[in-house]
This record gives C-alpha cells, structure tokens and sequence, in this order.
C-alpha cells in the first residue's frame, strides 16, 4: 500500500506519503502551521514528501484527504486537489475527519484507554464536537456544541482532547488529567494511517460543514462578515 494523504482544513498544510510493505507503515510527512495561503503552498508539500519518498504518482493505491471539519476556503482547497489526483490517476479518494484523527493520537498516548470527546473551538462561542469510544470508533455524528452544554453532560470516565477540551475541563470542574491532547489540527501522520484503513467510498468525498459559513454574499457580489 502506499498512499498520499492532504491535509488544508485548519490553520496548518500538509502533505504526507504513507508506504506499508507489510511492517510497520513508512511516513514522510510536512506539516506547516500557515493560517492562510494553503493553495499556495499544497502542491510544493505534495511534490517534496513525493521525492523524499521515492514514490511516483502512478505507484500510489490511494488518495487520503481530511474533510473536515475545518475552514471553507481550506477545506475546498484539499478536497479538489485530492479529487483532482484521484481522476487523472484513476485512484480511489478515500476521507479522514480532523476529529476522528485527533482521537485516535489521543487514544494512542494516553495511559489508559477509555471513551474520548474530541472538542474544537469553532469561535462564536461554539465549538466542534465528537464522541468516540475507547478504539476510537465514533459515536454518534459530529455537531456544533458549547463549552456550557459539554460541560453539564461529561461522563464521569470520558477523556477530553482538542483545543477546547481544557475549556470544557475547567467549566465542568474535572481534574485535568482527563485533558490527553489539546491539539488544534489533526496529525497529519494519523491521517494517514487512518487514511490506509478507510473503506473506499462510492461518490466523491465531501467536506464536513457543521454550520453555516462565517462569511457571506452582501451587495453586488460584495462578501460580508456575520
């Protein structure tokens, strides 16, 4: 197996080449923690992690891409280079959340594993959300929540990771210990190992939009913040 995964949703870019010859997977991995200027820099990460892995594009079994959820522009700009791989080398494009990527690094450095809450701060006061159990297989559908209700809801046995998780320690009043990870983008490694798994999927993969778009079309074309 060897496969290509992007990742643009959040503030960080990056690019890696998974190699799995039968041991444990091979990653060349590039990350960078950018912002903005994604589209600009994508395609130099996918060339470099290419060559430092010695792998053509026509040795690839699969695309990996992260969904989301994540920003609108940044999500756009990796779902359509990964389509855009997969059709002009007759590939499958297979998807990973930032959500389910960051359980599963959590689960993996955490002392003891037990279900998890993936929780990323959304702004507005809100937050991105998702349950998983201790294999990190999710339970129940990613949402939009607040600090305030996560809070009133913790399980008594369920760890926090994500950029809001210490938030949600604080206002519910548990130990933070309970707090494995408070990563603010999905590895880009994980995504890919996780990308190695993924069941091909019949139609194109689509981005993870919890909610409406922060901005939108004003007067005469004009984009206005909400």
């Amino acid at each position: 197996m060897k496969l290509l995964a992007i990742d643009t949703a959040l503030s960080t870019c990056a690019a890696a080449v998974l190699t799995d010859e039968g041991g444990a997977p091979d990653i060349v991995s590039q990350c960078e923690d950018l912002g903005r200027g994604h589209a600009e820099r994508i395609m130099g990460m996918v060339a470099s992690v290419m060559t430092d892995s010695s792998t053509t594009f026509n040795s690839l079994d699969r695309i990996v891409v992260n969904v989301g959820p994540g920003s609108f522009t940044g999500l756009r700009v990796g779902l359509s280079i990964a389509r855009g791989f997969g059709l002009v080398l007759e590939k499958p494009v297979v998807s990973v959340t930032t959500l389910a990527a960051i359980a599963h690094e959590s689960l993996d450095a955490a002392p003891v594993r037990k279900p998890i809450l993936v929780v990323l701060d959304a702004r507005r006061n809100e937050v991105y959300c998702q349950n998983f159990d201790e294999t990190g297989a999710p339970i129940g559908e990613a949402r939009v929540s607040t600090v305030k209700d996560l809070s009133h809801n913790l399980d008594a046995e369920t760890l926090l990771a994500g950029s809001a998780a210490q938030a949600v320690a604080n206002a519910a009043g548990v130990d933070k210990s309970r707090v494995c990870n408070d990563a603010a983008a999905a590895s880009i490694d994980y995504i890919a190992k996780l990308g190695k798994g993924a069941k091909r999927q019949d139609k194109a993969p689509m981005p993870l939009y919890l909610r409406a778009p922060d901005a939108i079309p004003g007067e005469k074309g004009k984009v206005r913040r909400q």
